[in-house]
């Protein structure tokens, strides 16, 4: 397996230190937060495009995918869902980026059954769209969608080889969903897994992997049982606690934690 680490534990970082601090700490590949509070987002123009692409070229630094935040679930009219799914399509092929995050985002209005419904019609509408530029939409375990159960009544609606799953092993975890099971859920449609670590269900600020609860060694012993070799994705919520410590004090324990996991697990 591949190791990366989001840029949500960086708010803001400018792309050259954010590919020093991948390669300085042996990262593979960086997970992009794209939000207009960062500097790689939808609305930065081709030539800013560009520039990305090739500082991370030539760093040796993989994008792994682009974080969005479209809510495929949510209520409304498809239209403006639809187009924000493409314009981030758009931006990670015109990055290199293999895949796309979005959330399920379901309204408490809404019946599941309505809500899984309005889900698959968006990404199999998207999907035609993400095919034709070779990048893969991820619907995230998140939100009102947060286990792979979950996840998998969208998933399987869609049935599309371009839409697939995202793991929050954090999400999987607070639904109550073991490892196993949510792997053997989410395995035929797995694109990565995005590895935390928290303090309780009831206190989720950021820590450093294996300072907390969530069952990190028993989620890569399922992946490395059943031979999985995509990337783990450290996602360090530090734009959401301010108070979290720095990330880039953490990185490096954190690669040293992540290594001796998939060691004991090989």
């Amino acid at each position: 397996m591949r190791l990366a680490f989001s840029t949500l534990g960086v708010p803001g970082l400018p792309i050259p230190e954010v590919i020093r601090l991948a390669a300085t700490h042996g990262y593979h590949g960086v997970e992009l937060r794209a939000h207009p509070e960062e500097p790689v987002h939808p609305g930065i123009d081709l030539a800013e495009r560009a520039d990305v692409a090739s500082e991370f070229k030539a760093g040796g630094i993989e994008i792994l995918g682009l974080a969005g935040y479209s809510r495929v679930a949510a209520p409304g009219d498809d239209g403006p869902v639809i187009e924000e799914i493409r314009t981030l399509l758009d931006l990670a092929r015109d990055l290199g980026a293999p895949y796309i995050r979005v959330f399920p985002g379901a309204g408490t209005e809404q019946t599941p059954e309505r809500a899984d419904a309005t889900a698959a019609r968006r990404l199999g509408t998207a999907a035609e769209y993400a095919a034709d530029l070779g990048v893969r939409i991820l619907l995230e375990t998140h939100d009102s969608h947060r286990r792979a159960a979950d996840a998998i009544r969208i998933l399987g609606k869609v049935g599309h080889r371009q839409v697939g799953a995202l793991w929050d092993v954090m999400h999987t975890w607070l639904g109550g969903e073991q490892p196993s099971e949510s792997y053997a859920a989410l395995s035929p449609y797995l694109g990565y897994v995005q590895v935390k670590d928290i303090a309780s269900a009831e206190d989720t600020t950021p820590l450093a992997l294996g300072a907390g609860v969530l069952p990190l060694t028993d989620c890569v012993e399922v992946l490395s049982r059943h031979g999985w070799d995509g990337w783990l994705c450290w996602e360090y919520e530090k734009r959401w606690y301010e108070d979290a410590a720095p990330l880039p004090e953490l990185l490096a324990a954190g690669r040293e934690h992540l290594g001796r996991l998939l060691n004991e697990c090989a």
